[in-house]
């Protein structure tokens, strides 16, 4: 029995029928993710129609330097997770094991920045709440922006920690030789899901940090 027949659950005829299932049932759940994803946008778009000064004010209070840098790390990520993909097609554990570790290395870095720039939003008193301060006649509709700011970050900096998770199982895997040209499904899903988080932050960053600064 080969090692792709081997791993050929009970309920699928063979391997590509289980392959295709779990393409198909990825894209699912993305679509669930998109949806969910798709009413915080919805109520980004409500409130910065409502408040479109407040929206300028409080985008300009995000460091565009640092979401910057985190775009470009992102996109940096989502190649070396194309790499890492590629090279369990072709058979290569080296080469699966270091595009792995270099896109786990990017996240975490993603994570630190976006961290520091969480401090720096707990300092100048900026997080929505009791503690928050903004001197104008828009501070109401600014803490309404940094509740959206915080929402939509914040639930894309999860799906980041579990996407990091994911990738340490699968380095976990290949390390112990499960890849094979026959099978690195896994490998494949999970870098569906990557790629979709990196997709919504390069929405994100535009939406945030550069509203009103094309003058």
């Amino acid at each position: 029995m080969s090692e792709a027949v081997s791993r050929v659950a009970h309920h699928f005829d063979d391997a590509a029928q289980q392959k295709d299932a779990a393409t198909l049932g990825m894209w699912v759940f993305l679509v669930t993710e998109i949806l969910f994803f798709g009413g915080l946008f919805l109520a980004y778009v409500v409130y910065r129609t409502s408040f479109p000064e407040a929206w300028v004010e409080a985008s300009h209070e995000l460091d565009v330097t640092l979401g910057g840098i985190n775009t470009a790390v992102l996109i940096l990520s989502s190649l070396t997770m194309a790499l890492a993909v590629q090279a369990a097609q072709l058979g290569r554990r080296k080469g699966l094991i270091v595009f792995l570790a270099l896109t786990i290395l990017l996240g975490g870095t993603f994570l630190g920045i976006k961290a520091v720039e969480y401090h720096h939003k707990v300092v100048e008193h900026h997080v929505p709440g009791a503690s928050f301060q903004f001197h104008g006649a828009n501070a109401r509709a600014v803490q309404i922006f940094f509740s959206i700011y915080f929402a939509m970050t914040g639930m894309h900096a999860l799906h980041m920690v579990i996407g990091v998770g994911l990738l340490l199982n699968l380095m976990r895997q290949g390390l112990a030789g499960r890849f094979t040209p026959a099978w690195y499904t896994p490998v494949e899903m999970v870098g569906l899901y990557w790629h979709f988080v990196d997709i919504v932050w390069i929405f994100l960053f535009p939406l945030l940090y550069l509203v009103g600064r094309h003058g």
